[in-house]
């Protein structure tokens, strides 16, 4: 997933994905320990997609602390 393409959702659906992608990564997990996961790179892939969303959360708290800062 693209970071313009995370930056475009609401802070709401940002949430509900990466608890999708967080399952997923178990799934694939399970997959690689009992041998049926021929792409591994799935993994890290995931791995990188939940950091990047989680990013922009931080980065969106940090402009509300900011704005929010500014007004008072």
């Amino acid at each position: 997933m693209k970071i313009y393409q995370i930056r475009e959702m609401s802070t709401d659906e940002i949430k509900k994905r990466i608890l999708e992608e967080q399952k997923n990564m178990i799934d694939l997990r399970f997959q690689l320990e009992l041998k049926n996961l021929t792409n591994t790179a799935k993994i890290t892939n995931t791995r990188k997609d939940i950091a990047k969303m989680k990013t922009i959360l931080k980065e969106r708290e940090t402009q509300e602390a900011k704005t929010s800062k500014e007004v008072k």
